[in-house]
């Protein structure tokens, strides 16, 4: 293991500096239980973590928020359900943390209420795809909400019907000039035809490095995470419960104990509840495709990354993807 000023040239060790001070320390919080969609592999629903008796004062939020940030909380998570249905909760972390909304961009969010928060609109496909997999056209209603917002970007799930299909989506997004992720999806609800062939994968990681390379402003990745993502390893090792950074502290069980995110926790919308990890407690994580749970499992290995130059700045590289993602550093 080398030194990080051995490892880097000046230009990368400026970026090296600008993410080592973030002191990153997020956690997720499921605002409602409710949706206004119902897709076809959607691990919230799937796993049944919409059974909690939903917590509706929203005094009762405000106060769970302000001790999630003595808690030493610096990013949130919203996800659901649906977070846009519950504009007043969204609005209570809002004002107390830096926060995240993953939406499904059907209800547009206020940027006179929210004039900076980063959102994620999640996208599942083609016109086609989203009607099958989500009974209608999003892109369609999100994109007219959002266009040239400099705040939101789309998280594309590709599934394993779209490989060699992607770019037509991502011209799609480049013409509404927003910006995008790519993640895979994991077939939670084990629907025909829609589980990962090694080939199929193998073609998707060169096609996802394609899309980098000729959408580089429009595509907000790098190399190395699609690596990872689509092989499922990383410096010789398996992506796993064994691996996973993105565990619920109280329920974070393993030993000897495993690198992790530090202090996070995935809350239910009672305000009690805790679930397993980012996803879901029903998921084979052997099968897990989750992005941000991939992007964590390289953050947290740092030291493993310390062998050569490369690895360094690929290390850099996903660190920077997940900070922009999460409007931490710009664009």
């Amino acid at each position: 293991m080398k030194t990080i000023s051995l490892l880097l040239d000046s230009e990368w060790y400026d970026r090296y500096r600008r993410i080592a001070n973030l002191n990153i320390r997020s956690s997720i919080y499921d605002v409602t239980n409710r949706c206004n969609l119902r897709c076809r592999g959607c691990f919230f629903f799937s796993s049944g973590e919409n059974h909690v008796k939903e917590e509706t004062n929203i005094k009762q939020w405000e106060a769970f928020i302000d001790k999630e940030r003595k808690r030493g909380v610096n990013l949130a998570i919203l996800i659901g359900g649906e977070p846009t249905l519950c504009m007043d909760r969204v609005e209570a972390f809002y004002k107390r943390l830096p926060s995240y909304c993953a939406t499904n961009g059907l209800i547009k969010i206020p940027r006179d209420k929210f004039p900076d928060m980063m959102v994620g609109i999640s996208l599942w496909g083609s016109s086609e795809d989203e009607k099958i997999l989500r009974g209608k056209d999003t892109f369609a209603i999100s994109s007219k909400n959002y266009e040239g917002d400099p705040y939101t970007y789309y998280l594309y799930t590709i599934t394993p019907k779209q490989v060699g299909k992607i770019e037509s989506v991502v011209k799609r997004i480049v013409d509404v000039g927003l910006k995008v992720h790519l993640q895979l999806l994991s077939n939670d609800e084990g629907m025909e035809g829609f589980s990962w062939r090694p080939e199929e994968l193998r073609d998707l990681r060169f096609e996802m490095d394609e899309m980098l390379d000729q959408y580089p402003r429009t595509v907000i990745s790098c190399k190395y995470y699609h690596e990872i993502i689509t092989t499922g390893k990383m410096m010789g090792r398996t992506f796993g419960w064994r691996e996973c950074s993105s565990v619920t502290e109280s329920l974070d069980n393993r030993q000897p104990p495993v690198k992790r995110l530090i202090h996070f926790y995935r809350w239910a919308a009672d305000l009690k509840t805790v679930h397993r990890c980012c996803t879901s407690a029903t998921r084979d994580c052997s099968t897990c495709k989750d992005g941000a749970a991939h992007m964590s499992w390289v953050m947290v290995n740092k030291r493993d990354h310390l062998n050569s130059t490369r690895d360094l700045q690929n290390w850099i590289e996903v660190y920077e993807m997940f900070a922009k993602l999460y409007r931490l550093i710009p664009w």
